[in-house]
C-alpha cells in the first residue's frame, strides 16, 4: 500500500476579522510535551488509514472500515476504551480518483447530513463530495457506538485530503452529536472552505480544532486565499526539524497568519508533506 501511495504521489506533481475566543498570546508559543505527544498519537491513526486492513488501529479496537467505490473515499472507525474515544480516521490521496477529487476546487454551498451551516458557507466541491459519499454510514456507526458507550468523546483525524475530510467530518460529528465532546486533528490539510466555513469551524470548536503543519509542506497553502478560501484555526507549525514540542508553535487562533506556514511559497506535494513526526505517512500502526 505504501508503494502505491508513493507511486500516486509521483503523478500529482480575505475576510473581515472574526474573533471567536480570546487567543491571548497564542501566536509563536511553544506547545507542551503532552500536546505534542497527542499530535503524534492521532497522526498514527491518520497514517494507518492508508493500510488495506488495520486490525488494531493504534493498538485499539477496529469497529468498521468504510469505503465508497465512486469517490474512492476510505477510512475506519476505531474505539479507544482507555481514552474513552470513538476515532474516525480518513485516508489521504492514494488513487487517481482521489487526485481527481483534489482538483475539483470550485466552491459550492456547504450541505451535509445533519449540519446546519451559516448562510454563505461554501466548501471545496471535491472534498464535500467525498465526505458526503461516506457520511451517512459513518454517522450511523458512530451513533451505534455512542449508544453502547455513552459519554465517549469523538475524534476525527486525517492527513492531506484526509485532513480536509477530517475537518468536514468533525463538523458533522459536532452537529449530529452535540452532547459529546468532539475534537479534530488534521495534518497537512489543504484549505477546505471559504471564510464563512472557516469561522463556522472556529465558532464550533474553539481550541479543539488542531491543524498541524510540518515545516515547508506545500499542500496547506496550495489552494490560495485568492481563490476564495480560508483556513480555520488553530495552526500548529512544526518548524524547523527535528520534530519536537520546542520546535512546534501555536499560531493564530483564527487560522491565517502570514508569518507562519503561509510565509513559505507553496511547492505542492513535497518531502515535508510526505513525512510527519519523522515517519512516512502511510506507515501503519495497526498491531496490539
Amino acid at each position: 500500500m505504501q508503494a502505491l501511495w508513493l507511486l500516486s504521489l509521483c503523478y500529482a506533481v480575505a475576510a473581515v476579522a472574526h474573533p471567536v475566543y480570546s487567543s491571548g498570546n497564542l501566536e509563536k508559543r511553544a506547545i507542551s510535551e503532552e500536546v505534542f505527544d497527542d499530535f503524534f498519537f492521532y497522526c498514527k491513526y491518520a497514517s494507518s488509514a492508508d493500510d488495506l486492513y488495520c486490525a488494531y488501529p493504534n493498538g485499539n479496537t477496529l469497529i468498521e472500515e468504510f469505503s465508497n467505490s465512486t469517490t474512492d473515499t476510505q477510512g475506519f472507525i476505531a474505539r479507544d476504551d482507555t481514552r474513552r474515544e470513538i476515532v474516525v480516521s480518513l485516508r489521504g490521496s492514494t488513487s487517481v480518483e482521489d487526485f481527481a477529487i483534489d482538483s475539483e476546487t470550485s466552491l459550492e454551498p456547504y450541505v451535509s447530513p445533519g449540519v446546519v451551516p451559516p448562510p454563505g458557507a461554501m466548501t471545496h466541491t471535491g472534498f464535500l463530495t467525498a465526505w458526503n459519499s461516506v457520511a451517512p454510514g459513518v454517522i450511523s456507526v458512530v451513533r451505534e457506538q455512542l449508544l453502547e458507550h455513552p459519554g465517549y468523546a469523538i475524534v476525527t483525524t486525517g492527513h492531506s485530503l484526509g485532513g480536509a475530510l477530517s475537518s468536514l467530518a468533525g463538523v458533522s460529528m459536532k452537529s449530529n452529536f452535540p452532547v459529546n465532546p468532539v475534537r479534530m486533528y488534521t495534518y497537512g490539510q489543504p484549505r477546505t472552505g471559504n471564510p464563512t466555513y472557516a469561522y463556522f469551524v472556529n465558532d464550533l470548536f474553539g481550541p479543539n480544532a488542531y491543524r498541524f503543519v510540518h515545516a515547508a509542506d506545500g499542500v496547506p497553502t496550495e489552494i490560495s486565499q485568492a481563490e476564495g478560501y480560508r483556513h480555520h484555526g488553530i495552526e500548529y507549525w512544526q518548524n524547523p526539524d527535528p520534530p519536537s514540542a520546542a520546535n512546534t508553535k501555536e499560531r493564530a487562533a483564527d487560522g491565517e497568519d502570514p508569518t507562519c506556514s503561509d510565509s513559505i511559497p507553496s511547492t505542492g506535494i513535497n518531502i515535508d508533506h510526505v513525512f510527519y513526526f519523522g515517519v512516512m505517512v502511510g506507515t501503519p500502526f495497526c498491531t496490539q
